[in-house]
């Protein structure tokens, strides 16, 4: 009985969620959690889940979890709390939300997000930063406090070259690799496709309404509502295609960020397309993406499930982890953050529709790329898990 339960870790998942109705958040939770598991029949242990996420109150659509705990101030600073239940663990991974290791966010957020690597680290607990974006980062002491983090981790996994060269250059002692996103890990049910050409469209909430404050705060070159209606029409105009309009994160208490209410404003312009309900869960999503001809997308995870099932994408950049995330995949059919007019963006977007079968291979090439990706991390959790298994006993 004593040697059975010697096999069994207990592994925490920080800033990972089992509910995030933006689906990347659970896309990243699902597939983090499918490749440990393989990481865990090859050391020959039995991995049990404990989950520590920002407190939301919307309905769970992952399961198998131990215990899980919010990540509120009070539970994160309180000695009964974080640091306690850390005190439990074998290992910790910590994927950030994907990508919030960074100082462009508020001070409170930054906060949370070092206090938690700070007291794994205390309770000498293995720290792993799953895969996700790194930086960037551009003053003090957010550097530093940064830096410390990445230096007292056990190991680092950046999702990107962009993002191995910040970590690198911010704490050249760190144990860094460069792997890849862990969505692309995420399991689907393969749809079928049928007659004509299906279109999808990711319509942004976050972008159509201009960002969080609604003044282009993240300084895109493209007018995003214009680009979208002008492409829905001008697919709309071609013999046999379908275009259909699909959510990816759904915020309904935040109208800012709520891709559904500009599906919706989107679906009433342009009768003839066809609004998708919001997805249930992650793997729902890809499952049904998979069953496109081509998807056009400004939420990364999204254009993830497209790639990942081999449709042809054209992601749509609003920040830099796009370009690091398909730059790593030579991967060229993507509008850029900035660079492009709306008229040239649509441009590209309608050659690259037209050269579908292009993009296709090109998604094929980065195939491998992807499977080294994953198998990098999974190797080094393999080998984590043996070596705390053995120290164990």
């Amino acid at each position: 009985m004593a040697e059975a339960l010697a096999r069994i870790l207990n592994i925490g998942l920080a800033w990972h969620s089992d509910r995030n109705p933006n689906l990347g958040v659970g896309a990243l939770t699902v597939g983090n959690m499918a490749l440990a598991d393989e990481a865990g029949k090859r050391a020959g242990v039995q991995l049990r889940y404990h989950l520590f996420l920002p407190r939301d109150g919307a309905s769970p659509y992952v399961s198998g979890f131990a215990s899980r705990h919010d990540l509120t101030q009070r539970y994160l600073w309180s000695p009964s709390g974080f640091a306690r239940d850390v005190r439990g663990l074998d290992v910790m991974l910590d994927i950030g939300a994907g990508d919030s290791f960074t100082d462009i966010y508020p001070l409170r957020r930054f906060l949370m997000l070092m206090g938690t690597k700070y007291l794994v680290c205390r309770a000498a607990v293995p720290l792993v930063f799953s895969p996700q974006t790194i930086g960037p980062f551009s003053r003090q002491p957010h550097s530093a406090m940064a830096a410390w983090t990445l230096n007292h981790a056990e190991a680092v996994f950046a999702r990107d070259s962009r993002s191995l060269e910040a970590a690198r250059k911010l704490a050249p002692g760190a144990r860094v690799q460069q792997a890849v996103d862990v969505a692309f890990a995420l399991p689907f049910t393969p749809s079928s496709r049928g007659p004509g050409t299906r279109v999808g469209i990711n319509v942004s909430g976050l972008l159509y309404g201009g960002g969080y404050t609604g003044n282009n705060e993240f300084g895109l070159t493209i007018d995003y509502r214009a680009f979208t209606h002008r492409l829905v029409e001008a697919l709309l105009a071609r013999p046999g295609v379908s275009v259909e309009l699909i959510s990816h994160a759904t915020s309904p208490n935040l109208p800012a960020d709520d891709d559904a209410s500009a599906v919706a404003s989107v679906a009433a312009a342009f009768p003839q397309t066809r609004g998708i309900p919001p997805f249930r869960s992650p793997s729902d999503a890809k499952s049904f993406i998979s069953g496109l001809d081509f998807l056009v997308a400004a939420r990364m995870h999204a254009t993830i499930a497209a790639y990942s099932t081999g449709v042809p994408v054209v992601p749509i950049s609003y920040s830099r982890k796009f370009e690091g995330l398909y730059g790593s995949l030579s991967y060229p059919w993507l509008v850029p953050a900035k660079g492009m007019s709306t008229e040239e963006a649509l441009r590209f977007t309608l050659d690259a529709f037209d050269r579908r079968a292009e993009l296709a291979a090109d998604i094929g090439r980065g195939s491998e790329a992807i499977a080294q990706g994953l198998e990098t991390y999974v190797m080094a959790l393999a080998k984590l898990f043996s070596d705390v298994a053995a120290r164990r006993g």
